[in-house]
C-alpha cells in the first residue's frame, strides 16, 4: 500500500478546508505549504497590479520563500499538492515547494480550488520544477464533497 501526503497552500483557508477533508478521507498525512511572510488581505487583492500576488504572478521567476522545508517527501509514494488557482495557474510558491525537494519517482497529483477557472497549463508549467516526478493534473474541487467521494478520487489516482 502506498503512503500518501496531502501538501497544500491556502492563504485564505478555502484550500486548507478541502485538503484536510481529503487527508482524512484518504487516511493520508497532511503538510501545509506556508510562505515565510504570510499573505495579507491586501497582498491577495488580484485587482491591484501592485499587490504581492499580482507582482509574483507577473514574474515567472518569482519564488516566494517557504516558512520551513520540513516535509518528509522521501517517506511518500503519492503526493497530492493543492492550491488555489491564480491567473489560470498555480501560485509561484508551489514552484518553490516543488523545487525544494526531490520528487524523483514520486506520483505528484495536483488539485485546486478556483473561483471559476480551470487548470489551464498548470501541470505543464510546474513540471520543470519537479524533474523525475510523475506529475499530473488531478481535479479542480469546488463545492461540497463527501468523504466517500474524496476517498474514491484519491484511490483512483
Amino acid at each position: 500500500m502506498s503512503k500518501t501526503l496531502v501538501a497544500y497552500f491556502s492563504p485564505s483557508g478555502t484550500t486548507a478546508q478541502l485538503a484536510k477533508k481529503i487527508a482524512f478521507a484518504a487516511d493520508a498525512d497532511i503538510y501545509e505549504i506556508r510562505p515565510e511572510k504570510p499573505y495579507t488581505h491586501a497582498d491577495l487583492n488580484w485587482t491591484n497590479n501592485q499587490s504581492r500576488c499580482s507582482v509574483e504572478m507577473n514574474d515567472l521567476s518569482a519564488r516566494p520563500e517557504l516558512a520551513d522545508k520540513n516535509a518528509e517527501i522521501s517517506s511518500y509514494d503519492k503526493i497530492l499538492v493543492g492550491f488555489p488557482i491564480w491567473w489560470y495557474v498555480a501560485p509561484r510558491i508551489i514552484n518553490t515547494f516543488l523545487e525544494s525537494y526531490d520528487f524523483s519517482g514520486k506520483d505528484v497529483i495536483l488539485f485546486a480550488t478556483s473561483g471559476g477557472s480551470g487548470f489551464g497549463k498548470t501541470a505543464e508549467l510546474l513540471s520543470p520544477s519537479c524533474p523525475g516526478a510523475n506529475l499530473r493534473e488531478g481535479k479542480i474541487l469546488n463545492g461540497a464533497f463527501s468523504a466517500g467521494a474524496l476517498k474514491a478520487w484519491v484511490d483512483s489516482l
